[in-house]
């Protein structure tokens, strides 16, 4: 296998940038550009030259012996002063010797994956974190990446090779005079799956919401101050704000991170009847957004009904507090009259959403499970159709067991791989 090089830090000017070097030639490439290495998982300062014994830079170099290494091979990292001119120095130097190359996007990782220091769902964990903004977003990609839901899908897994021995057990034994009944341990095992299965699944919308963030939508009829109380929550100029009613005709969004949940809210266009088919695709738009929006914020005036039939967690605002002077709910996109309550208010709403967040984030955690889910559901009903129908059950049960390993990437999927770790940057 390649020995594999790559800048692990951002590009450009920085404090201190670092090349990470994996392979088998990892050790001697460094020895010969950088002296003795430290021992396993230490440190020291080095001199680092090129092949003719020029000196390119002062580096500290860090040395992890294989397989105890993220990749599972031997791996040096030489962090070196931020200059782009050594960055390339030392790239070009490293390109130069045998056997090493550049290393392809999230390379790194995925020898991890492939030398089993890392499951694909932890792959994703890492990617995830890796993008996080916000503070959930921080927690929740740690706790995958921290092995949390590989093992419980090993241990469904595991659960499941046990029911489907035992039914191939009895297959086999069916024409000797032992009497085998595992009919009992099986459904068991596989109620118990299947209530973990389901219970996953259902926290998997949370899950994912927290990953690429909720909506929030305002809603309301034209020139009732959506825009502005955008604006007024955005902190910035987002939405053009005019007195001519049906100015917004688009959804404007804007990003905020909401007692540290990543929050999207939408700006939608007002909603009237109309003659102006462009304004008529604009509330289009705005009913379609807002129906899927995790929550809306019906803006309305006094006295008005809602343009749509809110759900119970929806909040109704009364706009334009600073004319009228009331308090919560009434609020004000111009004064900021009313927006701390509502910002605790939404909050709390987001935050009940996410407290029943699962382990899984990705829509093909959830796919994976529930073609699990369904193999458990048929096995169920192939016991009670009675021992003859045990082969087909085995058969549906390694049906659920390949979804399984599929999610942690133990069989081989190598266009799901190709497609995972194309997101990744080269260091990675």
């Amino acid at each position: 296998m390649d020995t594999i090089f790559a800048q692990a830090s951002a590009l450009g000017r920085a404090g201190v940038s670092v090349v990470r070097i994996s392979g088998p030639l990892a050790h001697d490439v460094a020895t010969r550009m950088a002296g003795a290495l430290p021992v396993h998982r230490a440190s020291a300062l080095r001199m680092v030259k090129d092949r003719d014994g020029g000196f390119i830079d002062q580096a500290l170099v860090l040395r992890f012996d294989g397989p105890s290494s993220f990749t599972g091979e031997d791996v040096v990292e030489l962090h070196l002063h931020g200059s782009i001119a050594i960055m390339r120095r030392v790239l070009a130097e490293l390109g130069d010797f045998d056997g090493c190359r550049l290393a392809e996007p999230g390379e790194f990782t995925r020898r991890a994956l492939e030398n089993g220091r890392l499951d694909l769902v932890q792959v994703e964990g890492l990617a995830d974190l890796i993008e996080a903004e916000t503070e959930a977003q921080r927690k929740q990609a740690l706790r995958v990446l921290s092995g949390a839901l590989g093992s419980k899908i090993e241990g469904w897994r595991s659960g499941l090779i046990r029911a489907a021995a035992l039914l191939e057990a009895t297959i086999d034994f069916a024409d000797e005079d032992v009497p085998v009944d595992v009919s009992e341990e099986v459904r068991d095992l596989l109620s118990e799956i299947g209530i973990a299965l389901q219970h996953e699944i259902a926290g998997t919308k949370a899950a994912e919401r927290i990953r690429t963030g909720f909506e929030v939508a305002i809603v309301g009829a034209p020139n009732v101050g959506k825009s502005t109380l955008l604006n007024r929550l955005a902190g910035r100029e987002a939405a053009i704000t005019s007195s001519i009613a049906g100015t917004t005709r688009d959804v404007i969004e804007v990003r905020m991170d909401l007692g540290g949940l990543p929050v999207t809210l939408l700006d939608t266009a007002g909603i009237r009847e109309s003659s102006d088919a462009i304004e008529v695709l604009g509330v289009e738009l705005a009913y379609r957004r807002a129906a899927n929006a995790d929550l809306r914020l019906f803006l309305l005036d006094e006295g008005d009904s809602p343009p749509m039939e809110p759900l119970p967690d929806d909040l109704m605002l009364i706009s334009k507090a600073d004319l009228s002077g009331d308090g919560f709910p009434a609020v004000s996109g111009k004064s900021g009259a009313g927006l701390d309550q509502l910002l605790k208010e939404v909050e709390v709403r987001l935050g009940a959403l996410a407290s029943g967040a699962g382990l899984a984030t990705h829509e093909r955690h959830r796919i994976a499970m529930e073609v699990a889910n369904r193999s458990l559901i048929a096995v169920q009903s192939l016991l009670d159709a009675g021992p003859d129908r045990y082969d087909i059950a085995a058969a549906e049960l390694r049906l659920g067991i390949h979804a399984l390993e599929v999610l942690v990437g133990r069989i081989d999927a190598e266009n799901l791989l190709d497609e995972i770790f194309a997101s990744f940057c080269l260091g990675k």
